[in-house]
Formats: C-alpha cells, sequence, structure tokens
C-alpha cells in the first residue's frame, strides 16, 4: 500500500545518523539478539532510524514503524472516521502478545487522531498508553511520552505529537529487546500495519480513484508480515487466530498486485477492506 502501508498503519532504538544514510540505500532484515528468528526484509520505505542497540548485545533489530506507515494517510484524506472508530476495551489483555499487538493499534490510533485533528481524545489516548507500556514493563519510559503527549495537545503542536507517538514505539522496542522479547515489538508494528490497512481500506472505498487505490497496493508489506508472524516464537505462530492471519496475509497481497498495464480495481479495493476488517477481529482476538 504504497503510501499508506508506507504510511501503513498500518503502527520504531537510537540509531546513529551515518547508519540512517545506510538503511536508506539497502533494506534492513531484523536481527535481534542470537534468539530471535529472522523475520525477513522490512520494506525500506518503511524504516525510521536503523535501531543500533550494541549496548544491548543487540546487533540490529528493525521493525516497521508505524509513524512511516501512516506518513501517507494525509493523501487519503478525507478518513470516515465515523466507519473506524475504534472503542478501548474496558480491561485490558492477560496474554503479553495481547498486550502488544493492541499496543501497536492504539500508538496506530493515535496517528490517526492526530491526522484528524480529534486533540480532545489525546488525554484518554496517553492514558491508555501509559497503562499497556507499565503492563508490558516499559512504564517510565511511556509515560515520559504520554506527557509530551498532553503537553503538545494543548499547545495544537501537531509534528511534536507525531514525534511523541514514534518514539513511544521506538522505546517501547529497546526495553522489549533488553527484556528477550523481541517478538512482542515485531507485534506491536503488526498492530499498528493492520489498524493502518484498515483505516486506509475504508478511505479509498469511500472514495475510490485510481490513483488513491494505488496506495493500497503493497504486496511487499503483506509479505513481509506473513515471513513476520511465521517467524514468531511457536506459542505464538501457532495460535489459531495467528495461524489464520497468516492465511489472509497470503491471499491479501495476490489483491495487491497490480498487472502490467491495468490500474487497481473497485472490486479490489472493496476485497482488500473485507480482508482488512477479518486481520483486525483476528488481531483483537484475545488468549483465553
Amino acid at each position: 500500500m504504497g503510501g499508506v502501508l508506507v504510511a501503513l498503519a498500518l503502527p520504531l532504538a537510537a540509531a546513529a545518523e551515518s547508519s540512517a544514510a545506510k538503511a536508506a540505500a539497502k533494506p534492513v532484515a531484523p536481527v535481534a539478539a542470537k534468539a530471535v528468528k529472522d523475520k525477513g526484509e522490512v520494506p525500506e520505505d518503511l524504516l525510521d532510524d536503523p535501531h543500533r542497540l550494541e549496548e544491548l548485545a543487540v546487533n540490529e533489530f528493525t521493525a516497521p514503524s508505524i509513524a512511516k506507515l501512516f506518513d501517507t494517510l494525509q493523501f487519503l484524506m478525507p478518513i470516515p472516521m465515523t466507519d473506524v472508530e475504534r472503542k478501548m476495551p474496558a480491561r485490558m489483555p492477560l496474554d503479553r502478545a495481547d498486550l502488544a499487538i493492541e499496543l501497536g493499534f492504539l500508538i496506530a490510533d493515535g496517528f490517526l487522531v492526530v491526522q484528524s485533528g480529534q486533540m480532545e481524545k489525546v488525554e484518554g489516548l496517553a492514558k491508555d498508553l501509559t497503562r499497556y507500556g507499565k503492563a508490558l514493563g516499559a512504564g517510565e519510559r511511556v509515560n515520559r511520552h504520554s506527557a509530551g503527549l498532553l503537553d503538545s495537545a494543548k499547545k495544537g503542536k501537531v509534528d511534536q505529537l507525531k514525534m511523541e507517538l514514534r518514539a513511544t514505539q521506538k522505546d517501547v522496542e529497546i526495553e522489549l529487546v533488553t527484556l528477550k522479547d523481541a517478538d512482542l515489538a515485531h507485534l506491536i508494528s503488526l498492530g499498528g500495519w493492520i489498524r493502518a490497512l484498515e483505516v486506509a481500506a475504508a478511505a479509498v472505498d469511500k472514495q475510490f480513484s485510481e490513483e488513491r487505490a494505488s496506495k493500497l497496493m503493497r504486496e511487499d508489506i503483506a509479505d513481509y508480515y506473513t515471513e513476520s508472524l511465521a517467524g514468531l516464537e511457536p506459542r505464538i505462530s501457532e495460535r489459531p487466530n495467528y495461524l489464520e492471519m497468516r492465511d489472509i496475509l497470503a491471499g491479501l497481497r495476490h489483491e495487491m498486485v497490480i498487472e502490467k498495464g491495468k490500474d487497481p480495481t473497485k472490486e479490489q479495493i472493496v476485497e482488500i477492506r473485507k480482508q482488512a476488517a477479518k486481520l483486525v477481529k483476528l488481531a483483537l482476538l484475545r488468549q483465553q
């Protein structure tokens, strides 16, 4: 999804400036410590800064940036907010994988709130980010950004709000990699992408044009997340809902292919939106 999945999303520590230049030149494969499996190559237009964590005994960790997934959402305005509104569940999940993927949705919702100018929702968003960050063991890092979100919202600083959301994802990743939970960092990104895909598909379906539709046609991103899911530890990757998500992603990538000399069709967008809705339902299906 060219833009939205470039932006998409669907939903990430610190890097040297010289490394950022290298990342722009070639994709970076996610490799977090020795225990983490190769998740495939991240499409390079979804990379923020390369995540260099030598001090954590991690050679390199990279996952798609939720900020990048939302970068081109601005080209798909207007967003049908009533169609894509999502209510936070009353209780947080107990399972850490569920916490991670829901945090990805939450960060994505933050970019959606900022993009649509709904500053009155930032306070509730900041509170939810704090709760989820604490539950994942990254409470201190997230608290800083929650405070920054509130301050930036009061001052109407949209760019600063986006920076705080981007930094939230990065800092939670650092904490998870430190705790040897890098799989959960990949789930945060996946949650952000699924939410971004849902929003983008709804926007294009509501106001179709071939140019807008082309933003969704990113089979490379569908491929990446298919591989990413397959590379998670078995207790996560073999959950029924995750197996079904992999099947949907494998089929979705074919819907995103545009044949040479042809343009994307309304029918393709309708199908992508339908499959995105299924992914949302499955991703938010909590472990019993």
